[in-house]
Order: C-alpha cells, then sequence, then structure tokens
C-alpha cells in the first residue's frame, strides 16, 4: 500500500514539477512584437514558412505618404493600386510582415465597427489585413482604422496573385 502511495505520489510530483518548466520557458521565450515606445506602431513580424516558390519573388510595398500599393515580382511592378490606409489615430504598423492567412470574406469588428463579408481580407499582422472595401470610395486617402483599404476589384486580382507568406513592407 505504501508502495502505491510512493509511486503516485512521485507521479503527481513529476507533472507539477513539469507543468512549472513549461511556464518558466514560456515566460522567457516570449518577445513583445512592438519595438520602440509603447505606442509605436512599428512592429516586428514572425517569419512564416514560404508555402510556394511564387512567394520567393512576390513582395508588396505600401507606401503610406503616397497612399499606394505595388506589387512586385522581383523588380517587376505587377500591379499599383490606391489605398486608404489607417488615419492618424488608427495608424497602419510600419515594418516588414509575412502574409500569414487568407479569406475570401470576414467578418472585421472593432470598437466602432463591424463589418460583415469584408473580400479578399489577406492578415499580415496580428488584427491588420490588406482587404476589399465596398463601404467606401475615398482610396487614396487614410480613412481605415488601420487595415490597408483597396477596391474591391483590386483587391481580388491582389488576393489571387499572392499567397500566404507573401512579404509585405510598409513604409511611411
Amino acid at each position: 500500500m505504501q508502495t502505491w502511495i510512493r509511486s503516485a505520489g512521485i507521479r503527481s510530483s513529476g507533472t507539477f514539477f513539469t507543468g512549472v518548466a513549461l511556464i518558466v520557458v514560456t515566460l522567457f521565450s516570449w518577445s513583445s512584437p512592438l519595438t520602440g515606445t509603447p505606442n509605436s506602431t512599428t512592429a516586428t513580424a514572425t517569419s512564416v514558412d514560404q508555402n510556394s516558390t511564387n512567394n520567393i519573388n512576390r513582395w508588396i510595398e505600401i507606401d503610406l505618404s503616397e497612399q499606394l500599393l505595388r506589387a512586385w515580382e522581383g523588380n517587376k511592378l505587377v500591379h499599383s493600386y490606391r489605398i486608404s490606409g489607417g488615419k492618424r489615430s488608427t495608424p497602419t504598423p510600419i515594418g516588414r510582415f509575412r502574409i500569414n492567412s487568407k479569406y475570401r470574406t470576414h467578418r472585421m469588428r472593432g470598437r466602432d465597427y463591424n463589418i460583415p463579408d469584408v473580400p479578399y481580407t489577406m492578415y499580415f499582422y496580428r488584427g491588420y489585413a490588406i482587404h476589399g472595401a465596398y463601404w467606401h470610395k475615398r482610396f487614396g486617402t487614410p480613412v481605415s482604422h488601420g487595415c490597408v483599404n483597396l477596391p474591391v476589384k483590386q483587391a481580388r486580382d491582389l488576393y489571387n496573385w499572392a499567397s500566404t507568406g507573401t512579404l509585405v513592407v510598409v513604409r511611411k
């Protein structure tokens, strides 16, 4: 009987210490994706594995000062579109990212918006995405909550051209 109690105690203490070790490792391995001040909009994205060889030379450049998106294959310009980036109060993050997920349509919710069926959504950092916008036509002007808005037809073309893992470079 004592042998059974002792072996059960050893098993449960091993489980306890394993759990503590996992928590410690998790705490020490976590690092904030934001660089600079806590209010900074510059971010560093984690790398995403390339799913196809098409991604290697394809990349997207977003120039917020010009409100322009350019899609490249190496040094060759493939697409150039007017965008609506984030307003001053809700800026688009600056940095190098990778498209980490794509949705044909997706509901987007925030504190003061709830938009169903957002077309051709490609997330590149946290809740920030490149997507079509059917609710406005003010492209070339920063009006979004931080996402990169495109006219729906252009968003469809870009969605079909880009794949998960495509590099996205956002600059001022």
